[in-house]
């Protein structure tokens, strides 16, 4: 009789909680940017060895774009609850403050994930900065589709340049990120919002 305990494979262990593992690699991203995390440091915080990690969620691209769209989906989505409101000025002055709390919270690394994550990196890392760049125009268009809205409904002047307008806070918001990662507090992220939404055409 063959008592020989048969060899564990060094695949995926039995279980694991796939939104814990994947919520770990996010705030590493976050904390150190995509080429600032290496695998190592990633399997030593989501408790799995790589072959677990590629077959769960694939390359380091792969894991760090699923990421992304984790934190889209959960972390950030004051932005999609901002844009909701019915007035655009108010989607607009919700969403900065929104952010200037969210960027500053003490259980978080500060700033964005998406605007800070890839602004500056090398060319094999060409498709993540693309990704994120594609990422970012998100906000960009939705505010632009907004304020298209906003002035067909006469809350804007008729001859507001909504593309200008919609870079114009986007490039608020993203400069509160930068601002929030180099220390900056709440308050005086709000009073960056509170002047921002001084500009607001009349």
């Amino acid at each position: 009789m063959n008592t020989t305990k048969p060899k564990k494979s060094p695949g995926r262990p039995v279980s694991f909680d796939h939104d814990e593992a994947l919520d770990k690699a996010l705030n590493l991203f976050w904390l150190r940017g995509y080429e600032g995390t290496t695998m190592a440091e990633l399997t030593k915080v989501m408790g799995l060895n790589r072959p677990s990690i590629y077959a769960a969620f694939g390359n380091k691209d792969e894991l760090f774009q699923k990421a992304v769209n984790r934190y889209i989906s959960e972390p950030t989505a004051f932005i999609a609850e901002a844009l909701k409101k019915s007035k655009s000025r108010d989607a607009v002055n919700k969403l900065l403050n929104d952010a200037a709390d969210f960027m500053t919270k003490k259980n978080t690394p500060p700033g964005c994930m998406v605007v800070l994550s890839a602004l500056v990196c090398g060319k094999e890392s060409e498709n993540i900065k693309k990704f994120l760049i594609s990422c970012r125009d998100n906000l960009e268009c939705a505010l632009v589709q907004r304020f298209k809205v906003a002035r067909k409904n006469k809350e804007l002047p008729p001859d507001t340049n909504i593309s200008e307008l919609a870079k114009y806070y986007v490039t608020i918001h993203q400069g509160m990120a930068v601002q929030a990662a180099s220390g900056a507090t709440k308050k005086e992220l709000l009073s960056i919002a509170r002047m921002a939404m001084n500009a607001w055409p009349s």
